[in-house]
C-alpha cells in the first residue's frame, strides 16, 4: 500500500501545463515524476524548466511504476482517449476540461474507471478556491435567503488576438460554450444543485478568423462552432439562470456572476479564478457592501491534490468525475437546443460536493505515514 506524497505524471506540456506546474511542484502533497508529451522536444523543456528529472513521450507516463495520478492536459479532442488510457494503465486521473466532447465517451470513461476502482476528477477546480466557497458559505447560512436565480456573462472578442495557436478553441468540443461554459456551469452547480434542462440560443459572427500573435499570426483558420450562446437553465429544485457566452463581443465583459434570492443578490467572483471579493445588496439598499473571500486560494492544481489526499485517506474528492461529466451533458444539451430551437432536458445528476476547509492547506505536507 502506498503511503507519503502521490506520486504525479504530467501529459502534455503546453500552455497550461505551466500553471498546473507552479502549483504542483510546491505542493508536499505531491511528487511530479514525469513531463510527457507527443513531442518529446516540448516535455522535455518543460521538465528542465521545473527540475522534473523524467520526460518523454505519454507511454513513460503510463508506465511510470511511481506515478499514481496522471493529469491529462492535452486538447480537449483527445481527453478521453488518454483518460481512457491510462485507466487501463491503473492510473487514476485528472483532466483539464471539457471532460469529453460528447455524452456517450464520457459515459464510457465513467464506467472503466468506475469498473477499475480508480478515481476521475475534472476541471474546474476553481470552486474549490477562497472566492467560489466563500460564496457558497455565504449562501448557505442564509445571507440572502433562497437562491432563486441566476445571470452569468462572458464576452470578448475571441482569443485569437493572444492566444498563439488559437484554431481548436473554434472547433467542436471549444468555443465560447466549452472552452468557458465549464466555470460559470459549475459554479451555479454548486449553488442550485443538478440542471434539469435548458434553452438556447446562438450564432457565428465570422466564418473565418486569424491568429493574431506568435510565428503563426495572419494565418487564418475555420470556425466550426456558435461564437455567441445565450442559454437558460432551469435547476432540480426550481431555480433558474440566464448565461452570454460569446467570443463575438467588442465589449471585453468577464467574470460576472449574480445569485439572487428572496433576501438579497450576491455577485461571485470571476469563477475562472480561485479568489476574489464578493458583494451583497441586501433588500431595500442601494448600495453593494464588500465581502472579503476567505480560505486557500493557491490555483490550478487545487483539485488534484484535494483528490490525491483523498485517494490517501479513502474520503471523498470534490471535482468529480461526474461533476464535470454533468456539466458536458449540460453543454451537450444546451448546443442541442440551439440546433433544435427547443428546450432539452438534462439526464445527468451532479453529486454534492463537501465544503472545502476554511483552513485548507495546499503547502502543508499532510501524508506522512498516511496509508491508502
Amino acid at each position: 500500500m502506498n503511503r507519503g506524497p502521490v506520486g504525479v505524471a504530467v501529459i502534455g506540456a503546453g500552455n497550461i501545463s505551466k500553471q498546473y506546474l507552479d502549483n504542483l511542484t510546491r505542493f508536499p502533497d505531491l511528487a511530479v515524476h514525469v513531463i510527457a508529451d507527443l513531442f518529446p522536444e516540448a516535455a522535455a523543456a518543460r521538465a528542465a524548466e521545473y527540475g522534473i528529472a523524467e520526460h518523454g513521450t505519454p507511454e513513460l507516463a503510463l508506465s511510470h511504476p511511481d506515478v499514481e495520478i496522471i493529469v491529462n492536459l492535452t486538447i480537449p479532442a483527445a481527453h478521453v482517449e488518454v483518460a481512457t488510457a491510462a485507466v487501463r494503465a491503473g492510473k487514476h486521473v485528472w483532466s483539464e476540461k471539457p471532460f469529453s466532447l460528447d455524452r456517450e465517451s464520457g459515459l464510457g470513461l465513467l464506467k472503466e474507471a468506475d469498473d477499475a476502482g480508480l478515481r476521475l476528477g475534472c476541471a474546474p477546480d476553481t470552486f474549490l478556491g477562497a472566492g467560489l466557497q466563500t460564496a457558497r458559505r455565504v449562501i448557505e447560512r442564509g445571507d440572502i435567503g433562497v437562491p432563486l436565480t441566476a445571470q452569468t456573462v462572458f464576452q470578448t472578442p475571441g482569443p485569437e488576438s493572444w492566444h498563439p495557436n488559437p484554431s481548436f478553441l473554434f472547433q467542436r468540443g471549444a468555443g465560447p460554450l466549452f472552452d468557458m461554459g465549464p466555470y460559470y456551469l459549475t459554479a451555479l452547480v454548486q449553488t442550485f444543485g443538478s440542471i434539469r434542462r435548458v434553452a438556447a440560443l446562438g450564432s457565428k459572427a465570422k466564418a473565418i478568423r486569424v491568429v493574431g500573435t506568435g510565428p503563426k499570426a495572419g494565418e487564418s483558420f475555420e470556425v466550426e462552432v456558435p461564437t455567441h450562446v445565450s442559454a437558460l437553465a432551469e435547476f432540480e429544485g426550481g431555480a433558474s439562470s440566464h448565461s452570454i457566452f460569446s467570443f463575438q463581443s467588442p465589449r471585453m465583459r468577464m467574470g460576472f456572476v449574480e445569485i439572487t434570492g428572496t433576501e438579497a443578490t450576491l455577485a461571485l467572483p470571476d469563477p475562472n479564478y480561485f479568489d476574489g471579493e464578493l458583494q451583497i445588496c441586501r433588500t431595500g439598499e442601494t448600495e453593494w457592501t464588500s465581502i472579503p473571500a476567505t480560505g486557500p486560494a493557491d490555483g490550478r492544481g487545487m483539485g488534484v491534490l484535494d483528490m490525491a489526499r483523498s485517494i490517501r485517506t479513502g474520503a471523498a474528492h470534490r471535482a468529480t468525475g461526474q461533476l464535470a461529466y454533468h456539466v458536458l451533458d449540460a453543454m451537450v444539451s444546451i448546443s442541442e437546443s440551439v440546433d433544435s430551437g427547443a428546450f432539452t432536458d438534462v439526464a445527468s445528476s451532479a453529486p454534492s460536493s463537501a465544503a472545502l476547509p476554511e483552513d485548507w492547506a495546499p503547502t502543508e505536507a499532510t501524508l506522512d505515514g498516511v496509508r491508502a
